[in-house]
């Protein structure tokens, strides 16, 4: 892959979509393409084959995916596993009919079995049960995986896939309902403070809404479970996840397109800081960071998801690569970016 080589993003809008195009500008990459969800239907397998054949993109980033939290993949089941399916499987079929060189399928941590012993090296795939909650979501990147292993293997084609942990930094998914955890509690946690400070203006247009007295506004974010003393989150706060800034991870995605094929890495390779924490440190530095006053509750009915998903990332390591940016300051870094957008 060099500055001149005709490279398509699938998925540019997203988490790692759009930070892999910021940065493959920054280097001085020439020749992007992209394309809006409006004018490209990824699930419409024509429309996507007719984009390959007059584009003929020689190298294909795999980043379109429907994502979310715990809630979204536990509501959207039936979504979570056709979209996913079919986006995957439409771009790697096109990509193999329409020559591609080489192709990136970006999947996730979530692959792996539900109890699968920690670290979670790359053959634990397919060992063991999935977690419930995202196992639709799961399946369709498994799915994904396997498909770009068997062209690779009747095709000779040349499609890597690649399991980065959980993500957060710029352009992150900070939907209540629907963003991972991270995000999630950055923003829950700026409500919070806000209300505190009876500030109803900063609420208001956080939240897109009209409403005129502090009453209204605290049964709103009582929907999320944010109070001016307390706020409640899922599960018992003592799971472990691992998080590892987009910038960090776009930085192995580049360094492999440019690097390695699929040969030298096989199926699936880790992307990660080999390092977690639990769900209850994470709410702590978040509150820390914010200066949120009040508690932090934990609802111990609501599901927890998979007890612990540390990467074992000693292969992407032994390759040259590794993460830079320490998760407070990331973390810190991502919240100030946030409430810059409001205030």
């Amino acid at each position: 892959m060099n500055i001149n080589s005709k490279i398509y993003i699938a998925g540019h809008t997203g988490l790692v979509g759009s930070n892999i195009l910021n940065k493959l500008k920054n280097l001085g990459y020439k020749n992007i393409i992209t394309r809006d969800f409006k004018d490209l239907d990824l699930i419409n397998q024509q429309a996507v084959e007719d984009f390959f054949e007059k584009y003929k993109p020689e190298y294909v980033f795999l980043a379109a995916a429907r994502v979310g939290g715990i809630w979204a993949n536990n509501t959207y089941k039936a979504e979570f596993i056709y979209d996913n399916l079919i986006i995957a499987a439409n771009i790697i079929h096109a990509s193999y009919k329409y020559g591609v060189k080489k192709l990136l399928n970006l999947g996730s941590s979530c692959i792996y079995p539900k109890l699968a012993p920690q670290p979670l090296k790359e053959e634990y795939l397919l060992s063991g049960y999935l977690e419930a909650t995202n196992e639709p979501y799961a399946i369709a990147k498994i799915a994904a995986i396997k498909l770009c292993r068997y062209y690779n293997e009747q095709y000779n084609t040349n499609f890597i896939s690649v399991m980065p942990t959980n993500l957060y930094g710029p352009n992150d998914n900070f939907n209540l309902e629907t963003g991972h955890v991270l995000p999630v509690l950055i923003r829950k946690f700026y409500l919070a403070k806000l209300l505190q400070e009876n500030n109803l203006d900063l609420i208001n247009k956080n939240l897109n809404l009209n409403l005129k007295n502090i009453k209204d506004i605290e049964v709103e974010l009582a929907k999320f479970g944010i109070y001016k003393n307390k706020i409640i989150l899922w599960g018992s706060g003592n799971v472990y996840r691992e998080f590892l800034h987009v910038s960090d991870l776009v930085e192995a995605l580049i360094f492999l397109m440019q690097n390695y094929d699929y040969k030298d890495i096989g199926e699936i390779i880790n992307i990660g800081t080999g390092i977690d924490l639990t769900i209850k440190d994470l709410a702590n530095l978040i509150k820390n960071i914010s200066g949120f006053a009040g508690d932090i509750v934990f609802d111990n009915i609501k599901p927890d998801g998979t007890p612990q998903k540390l990467l074992d990332v000693s292969r992407i390591k032994s390759l040259g690569w590794q993460p830079k940016i320490l998760l407070k300051y990331g973390v810190k870094q991502v919240y100030e970016s946030y409430i810059n957008l409001w205030e």
